[in-house]
């Protein structure tokens, strides 16, 4: 380990250190290579930022081959860890935070893909702007990642972009320097090659996270690549669109709720267009009415349970704020029971004709109509009401809180 004297970091009044893991699985033909840089690198990263020390940490994840054999021989210089079976990426990486001694912790490829002497700008970058993450961006004009493989980052970016409003552009790199305390934040974490993205899209969606990037050069990797375009391209889809849902529901669900009353509304146009016209609706055009109502009850329903999941999640997640939402969801129950009231006087004349005649003379399209507010009227009331019951447990919490940090003084 490198030691050396340096000034000390603002934030904290102490010198940072750093903690560089390199994950590899059946790296023999690059390993050494990356090894030997990543040795050569600490006295510059020392002397270029405020790190005091820099320490490297390798884990061979099951290797069959000369993997950890080679990095055996860099000991004492290098601390080796090698499970017996494989385990996968992000428990390698992992498991190698967990060893780590660093207040920074870092780790980068064993493919001989990256240079570890872009740590150098990524700490200063990370201690600089006060992030939490600093990514290494692969997707410049000095890459060499495989075309196939910049597409797919393209498009990985451009989703989670659009969702989380964000401009990263490198959603999977696997080189990136994280704060020590900033984990419990970004953990769960999972096993596989979907560990970086999974990391990326909790930092981006985290309002208490911060993400930087610079960009880095990046060779073409020695070896095979464990990467499945297909297969894991598909795990990065499903982390990305698991991870949206844990922080940012609605705009899931608020995107498949609009959808579907466009297509209410399109579909809708046609017979209401009609009625103004004739003053009545084809009796062959009640499937397509049905549809309507389906569309327009089910569109309200996903947007309504959108803003209702984006509450809780802030709840969970510690950044609720019940200020200025009860006027509005006061707002919210007063249309709900205007909406049910409409739809139930609406329907009050065909209710006696069924109660006494046992059977209706009014259109099919008002009672259509009287059912389409009443259901929506109750979903936007649920909506309103379990609001409130959040926004009275959060006072309850608070309340506690107090009492607690008073009992503590």
């Amino acid at each position: 380990m490198s030691e050396t004297a340096h000034p000390v970091e603002p934030s904290t009044g102490e010198a940072p250190t750093l903690s560089i893991i390199i994950p590899a699985f059946n790296e023999e033909e690059a390993i050494g290579s990356t090894i030997r840089r990543c040795l050569d690198a600490r006295g510059p990263i020392c002397r270029q930022t405020p790190c005091r020390s820099v320490e490297v940490i390798l884990i061979s994840d099951g290797s069959t081959d000369r993997t950890e054999e080679i990095a055996r021989q860099f000991e004492p210089e290098l601390r080796v860890f090698a499970f017996p079976q494989n385990r996968g990426y992000g428990a390698a990486i992992k498991f190698g935070f967990e060893q780590a001694r660093g207040s920074l912790v870092s780790f980068l490829d064993g493919d001989g893909t990256c240079d570890p002497l872009q740590f150098i700008p990524m700490i200063q970058k990370l201690l600089s702007t006060g992030a939490d993450v600093c990514i290494g961006s692969r997707m410049g004009p000095h890459s060499e990642m495989p075309r196939i493989r910049r597409v797919g980052n393209r498009i990985f970016r451009t989703i989670l972009n659009v969702l989380a409003g964000s401009k990263v552009s490198d959603t999977a790199s696997g080189m990136r320097v994280i704060r020590r305390d900033s984990l419990d934040r970004l953990y769960p974490l999972p096993d596989g090659l979907h560990f970086t993205p999974a990391m990326s899209c909790r930092a981006i969606f985290d309002p208490e996270l911060r993400i930087e990037e610079i960009e880095m050069s990046y060779k073409e990797r020695v070896g095979r690549s464990k990467l499945s375009v297909i297969k894991d391209g598909a795990r990065f889809l499903y982390t990305i669109g698991e991870i949206a849902l844990l922080y940012q529901p609605l705009k899931c669900f608020g995107a498949a709720g609009l959808l579907l009353l466009l297509l209410a509304v399109a579909y809708g146009l046609g017979p209401v267009l009609h009625y103004l016209q004739f003053q009545n609706v084809p009796e062959d055009r009640i499937y397509r009415l049905l549809a309507v109502i389906t569309f327009a009850v089910g569109g309200l329903m996903l947007i309504s349970v959108g803003l209702l999941a984006n509450r809780v999640v802030a709840f969970i997640h510690g950044f609720y704020r019940p200020e200025g939402r009860r006027f509005l969801t006061g707002k919210f129950a007063v249309v709900a029971i205007f909406c049910i009231l409409a739809g139930v006087m609406i329907n009050t004349k065909p209710l006696f004709q069924y109660i006494a005649e046992r059977q209706i003379h009014e259109h099919w399209t008002r009672v259509a109509l009287g059912a389409v507010l009443v259901l929506s009227g109750m979903q936007v009331f649920c909506y309103a009401v379990l609001e409130r019951i959040l926004d009275k447990l959060w006072e309850a919490q608070q309340i506690r809180a107090r009492r607690n940090h008073k009992g503590e003084a």
